[in-house]
């Protein structure tokens, strides 16, 4: 633990001109004397800290010596805590470190810094779905990411078969609240949907992950093609302009604009996997969406019709 406040010493050096022991003492929440050992180790290191005796006296770095964290510009330091914020404030430990962070920066940058650190909330629930529940293996996952370790997993895929796997984590990504961990395997990188894992248990052996790893480039690529299965079908419709922004929404990003055709109405290409998901993302449009293409998209909407006619319409 020293170690570690002796890093917080130096950043609270480095963000004021001169502190003394007692101030550095209640900053850091220990007493007088184990701030001045502290200040005293740094010295002996070979850090440039050294004392000023007499009024108005105590510790500075020589040359304003800094480290790299007082070379954050003050919109970098913004654009950090206004996405770290709220994105740990339900963790302690983490909330502990950003408090740490406002004191490092250089006075200017601390005021508006803690005011981005609250300026934001983050609620992954959507609108009239039930509250999501942290993955219960997410933590050991991201602990066997970060200390490199190999983790034996028991997986429940889509089809609900469970297997007994060994991997190699490479990294863990949050898509829209679900977490996915990204892993090596003896048939190449698979991905893991965190809350389909059973049972993980981290083992002592170190996990083999590729020196040149990009994981923002390898999960692109599983983006890619999950996104390439999820849009074998395409359809051309016909929708007043102002409702693009609604197919979006049913769509995601298998929506293209291919034109205007007239009196405010588009042409618009959509994608699903097969043309039944067309059909159903539609049905509700009536005739407010156009299907011009393809005849199994527009046979599936007729299907659908007719068993809605037969359903819900009584005849006198």
């Amino acid at each position: 633990m020293r170690a570690d406040r002796l890093i917080q010493v130096l950043l609270h050096l480095q963000s004021r001109p001169r502190v003394t022991a007692g101030e550095l003492a209640d900053a850091l929440e220990v007493s007088v004397a184990t701030a001045r050992r502290d200040l005293e180790a740094l010295s002996a290191a070979g850090v440039p800290v050294y004392p000023q005796r007499g009024r108005g006296g105590g510790w500075s770095l020589l040359g304003g010596a800094r480290t790299d964290l007082s070379g954050l510009t003050a919109p970098e330091a913004r654009a950090l805590f206004l996405r770290a914020g709220p994105a740990i404030a339900a963790d302690d430990d983490a909330s502990a470190a950003l408090r740490k962070l406002v004191r490092a920066l250089p006075t200017p940058f601390r005021a508006e810094a803690e005011a981005a650190a609250v300026a934001t909330v983050v609620d992954r629930e959507r609108w009239g779905a039930a509250a999501r529940e942290q993955a219960p293996h997410l933590e050991a996952l991201q602990d066997a990411v970060v200390r490199r370790r190999r983790v034996r997993l028991r997986y429940t895929g889509a089809t609900g078969r469970s297997s007994d796997r060994v991997v190699d984590p490479w990294g863990a990504v949050d898509k829209d609240g679900t977490w996915y961990l990204v892993a090596g395997t003896d048939r190449g990188p698979r991905t893991y949907r965190v809350d389909r894992v059973v049972a993980a248990e981290v083992t002592d052996d170190a996990a083999e992950v590729p020196a040149d790893l990009d994981l923002g480039a390898v999960w692109a690529q599983v983006v890619d093609e999950v996104e390439t299965l999820r849009s074998t079908t395409w359809a051309t419709v016909r929708v007043p302009e102002r409702h693009v922004g609604v197919l979006r929404a049913q769509f995601g990003r298998h929506v293209s604009v291919e034109g205007a055709a007239d009196d405010g109405v588009v042409r618009v290409r959509v994608g699903a996997p097969t043309p039944l998901d067309i059909a159903r993302h539609l049905a509700g449009w009536g005739d407010g969406a156009v299907v011009e293409d393809p005849p199994e998209v527009r046979a599936e909407l007729a299907r659908l019709g007719a068993e809605l006619v037969a359903r819900y319409v009584t005849i006198p």
